[in-house]
């Protein structure tokens, strides 16, 4: 059976948890195990929390930086029992990976944003992508990006608030439970079962590609010749702030062997203040770790905004294209085209491992579906920007940059790229 971890904060949520880990008991099994943590203010005492408040303030506080959470501003307490609770999950979560028997396979809490607030960070901070976290939040049907971040976190809106006890609350939270069990089993199954290739022959090689919509030929062919040749298969990451934060994060997690990375676009958003930014640190992660990785220019002749009346005032003259109801593009102009050059060209000489691993291709012939000469998006100047700036800055970086006067879309560009990547594995 598995192993349920529940993460609240009992001074304010005990009845509502204790009801959540009775559901979780009644349709798991009565001898499930299930540890409840307290994360709250102020220490409560009952028999059934696994994991006092006053451990976590005692035995898991941050290193030097004790203190007494009573006496604290709620965002301060808030943040403390967030470092605590981390410092405890992360230790509990490690122990079991080396022991089967004390491995966990899910987590789920239920509270107010101040609770959600808290119980994300933690599993943000701790859980790898795939494992089973679930919040049953008052917030859930808000904007939870800033939540979930680039992670998996499940979000079940709560519809009343997590107050007391009613009989809608009873069945949300009924319904929680058994959606944690069933994520738990399973995953417990996929532990077991997974093994080296789970006894089915070679362990496939993991390569994560980047797409867009005025990419996805490229990245489809690529995946179709990487599949069907060898023993891979692909993660495709959708460049959409979050999906070039999922694929950091899995290379960071070790779950990618390597990366080509044929859409860039979301260097756009950060440069120009879009809504599809995945941040200062993308590229870094698979640089850093030293694996094959391929850098393309796909779609960095665009910035992502919202419907079109949603275009920030300072951009209504620019070339504007609408690439469906929600979602505006602007063509880059060569100024922050040279801007995201030198984004790339920075990340690639401070953040390198390896040279040999590194690979960055210039589609000379466009970098997206509606670049290219007959394209809305044309922009010569733009793309001459955009190219010169990777040529001067990488040239003496002793990192391969490769020129091809094909489209990023062309078959033959997509399958060379293929092919380089293949020979940087090693395949």
């Amino acid at each position: 059976m598995p192993h349920i971890v529940i993460l609240g904060t009992c001074d304010t949520k005990l009845e509502e948890l204790l009801y959540l880990r009775s559901q979780i008991q009644h349709l798991g099994d009565p001898n499930i195990k299930i540890t409840l943590v307290d994360a709250g203010r102020y220490p409560i005492k009952n028999q059934l929390i696994d994991i006092s408040q006053n451990t976590l303030t005692s035995e898991y506080a941050p290193k030097d930086d004790t203190k007494d959470v009573s006496t604290l501003p709620r965002g301060e307490v808030i943040n403390y029992m967030i470092a605590c609770a981390t410092n405890w999950l992360r230790e509990y979560y490690h122990y079991g990976l080396k022991d089967p028997n004390a491995a966990i396979h899910g987590i789920v809490a239920a509270g107010g944003t101040g609770n959600t607030a808290l119980v994300s960070a933690v599993m943000r901070a701790v859980l790898p992508i795939g494992f089973p976290k679930l919040i049953v939040s008052t917030n859930a049907s808000a904007d939870v990006s800033h939540v979930v971040g680039e992670t998996d976190i499940c979000m079940m809106p709560s519809i009343v608030d997590i107050a007391g006890s009613n009989e809608l609350l009873k069945r949300i939270l009924s319904n929680a439970a058994g959606a944690i069990v069933g994520m738990g089993r399973a995953y417990e199954i996929s532990l077991a079962s997974r093994g080296d290739g789970g006894g089915e022959g070679e362990k496939k090689k993991r390569v994560g590609l980047s797409m867009f919509g005025v990419t996805t030929p490229a990245v489809d062919r690529i995946r179709m010749y990487l599949e069907r040749k060898y023993v891979i298969e692909c993660f495709v990451f959708h460049q959409t702030g979050a999906g070039g934060k999922a694929m950091e994060r899995l290379v960071d997690e070790g779950g990618l062997d390597a990366v080509l990375d044929v859409t860039t676009t979301e260097l756009c958003d950060h440069q120009c203040g879009g809504v599809m930014d995945s941040g200062p640190h993308r590229l870094e992660a698979a640089l850093k770790a030293g694996i094959p990785y391929i850098i393309s220019c796909g779609a960095l002749d665009m910035c992502n905004f919202g419907p079109k009346p949603t275009v920030p005032e300072k951009y209504k003259d620019r070339k504007l294209f609408e690439h469906n109801p929600t979602v505006t593009l602007m063509r880059t102009s060569p100024e922050e085209s040279r801007a995201i050059a030198q984004f790339i060209v920075e990340k690639v000489k401070t953040h390198t491992k390896s040279k040999d691993m590194v690979q960055v291709i210039l589609p000379l012939g466009g970098v997206s579906m509606i670049a290219t000469p007959d394209g809305p998006f044309f922009d010569a100047e733009a793309d001459e920007a955009l190219f010169s700036t990777l040529r001067a800055g990488l040239k003496t970086s002793g990192v391969e940059v490769v020129e091809d006067q094909r489209a990023v879309n062309d078959e033959g560009f997509a399958v060379d790229a293929a092919k380089r990547l293949i020979a940087m594995m090693g395949l």
